[in-house]
C-alpha cells in the first residue's frame, strides 16, 4: 500500500507546479519517505510518536505550572516532586511510594541545609 502512495505522488509531482503548496506537501512526504515507511521495515518500531508526546507534555504542563510557586526555592521543590511523580506515573501504583522514597532520602540534605544557611545568614 505504501509503495502504491509513494508511486501515486511521484507520478502526481510531474504534474503539478513546484511552488504550489500541494506540490510542496507531496515534495515533503516524499524527502521524509525513509522515516514515514521505517516502521514497515522494524517491527518494533512505532507507527507514531504519542507516547513521547504525552510525555513531553506532563513536563510542558509541570513548567507552566512551576510559575506559580511563588518562590524560586518553592520552583525547584515543585520541580523535584513533580519530576519523581511524572517518572513514575501520577495514577501509577507506586508513585506514593517512589515519593516517600525520595523525600525520605532528601529530607535531611534539605534539613542540613537550611540548618547551615540559617547558622550563616
Amino acid at each position: 500500500m505504501l509503495n502504491g502512495l509513494e508511486s501515486w505522488l511521484r507520478e502526481k509531482m510531474k504534474t503539478l507546479s513546484r511552488h504550489s503548496e500541494l506540490a510542496k506537501a507531496f515534495a515533503y512526504a516524499l524527502n521524509q519517505w525513509a522515516a514515514l515507511t521505517y516502521y514497515t521495515k522494524v517491527g518494533s518500531s512505532e507507527v507514531d510518536n504519542n507516547i513521547a508526546e504525552n510525555a513531553l507534555r506532563r513536563v510542558s504542563l509541570g513548567r507552566k505550572n512551576f510559575l506559580f510557586f511563588g518562590s524560586d526555592h518553592g520552583g525547584e521543590r515543585g520541580a523535584l516532586l513533580y519530576s519523581v511523580l511524572a517518572a513514575r506515573g501520577t495514577y501509577e501504583e507506586g508513585a506514593i511510594a517512589a515519593l516517600m522514597i525520595v523525600l525520605a532520602g532528601t529530607l535531611p540534605v534539605i534539613l542540613l541545609v537550611r540548618h547551615q544557611m540559617t547558622r550563616q545568614g
